[in-house]
């Protein structure tokens, strides 16, 4: 012990130590810090998108919607398992829309009796094709790659296909079979 603090310790003075009271305050001030900065993470994790969807053809993202002739047309079928509705268009073309509105992500279910998707969140509304009628919706619903191999339509769940409007080169049609008769 160096002379200035023995001198100290016998005239009564002793070397100050933290209070309590400052403690508290520390830690408290230390808890405040921790608080907003996972909150900050919190918002960031909100509005990061989602990076969950694969890129490549997985088979398990492969659901076998069915034969052709299954799907009436102007009609629409929902896919619980692949998240998804099989648009039957009037022409005969095919779409595999999304379930999720492009507003907020909310289910949107087909009323038939309406022929439009509407949003039960914020009142969005789309047509067969998954185009906007009734904002506040952005854009388009979100489709799923579709195909159609031996009159069977397939559709690609892997990954979503974010889109601003609607395209005809977006609607799948089957192969159409020409009967030949073979004359001998």
């Amino acid at each position: 012990m160096s002379e200035k603090k023995r001198k100290k310790i016998k005239e009564g003075q002793f070397p100050q130590e933290p209070s309590r009271r400052s403690f508290l305050n520390k830690l408290w001030i230390g808890l405040g810090i921790l608080a907003l900065l996972e909150f900050a993470l919190l918002v960031m994790a909100y509005l990061r998108p989602n990076k969950k969807e694969t890129k490549s053809r997985d088979p398990e993202t492969i659901i076998e919607a069915g034969p052709v002739a299954k799907f009436p047309l102007d009609s629409v079928t929902a896919f619980i398992r692949g998240k998804f509705y099989l648009c039957r268009l009037e022409d005969g073309g095919f779409l595999a829309v999304s379930r999720r509105c492009t507003h907020l992500g909310c289910t949107v279910p087909w009323i038939d009796k309406e022929k439009r998707f509407a949003c039960p969140c914020h009142a969005s509304a789309f047509d067969i094709k998954g185009e906007v009628i009734n904002p506040p919706a952005p854009r388009p619903l979100d489709l799923y790659r579709l195909f159609i191999e031996n009159s069977i339509v397939k559709v690609d769940t892997g990954r979503r296909i974010k889109r601003s409007r609607f395209r005809a080169d977006q609607v799948v049609y089957a192969k159409r079979v020409k009967h030949e008769t073979l004359e001998n």
